[in-house]
């Protein structure tokens, strides 16, 4: 899975963006929106990571719940991303981040398919 955003916090938190998940030989493209607590600066985000229990592509849409740490400080940042949604779906992803950020909190994600 791949994964690119934007986010900008203060306090409260907003980000934006796409990527696709492959799933059974396929790549579907998605679209990410979110909101949450926690942090200060902007950033953009690059994730790589690995999808679970994802029975169907059907399951990969919806809310998720993402709970987040990182910095970014020009081209040197490091963190995580674990992401859960209602149907079990749980996304450990690795950020790489560009900007001045310090992230730390929670989000609640938006992903709809293209």
């Amino acid at each position: 899975m791949e994964m690119h955003e934007v986010q900008a916090a203060y306090i409260g938190s907003g980000s934006g963006g796409g990527g696709t998940v492959d799933f059974r030989g396929r790549s579907y493209p998605f679209k990410v929106g979110g909101v949450g607590i926690g942090g200060i600066g902007l950033s953009t985000v690059e994730a790589r990571g690995e999808v679970y229990n994802l029975r169907s592509i059907e399951d990969f849409p919806g809310t998720y719940a993402q709970g987040r740490y990182g910095f970014a400080i020009g081209t040197t940042s490091g963190g995580d991303l674990w992401l859960k949604n209602d149907d079990g779906v749980v996304m450990h992803l690795v950020a790489k981040r560009t900007g001045l950020m310090l992230s730390l909190g929670a989000d609640a994600i938006e992903i709809t398919m293209d």
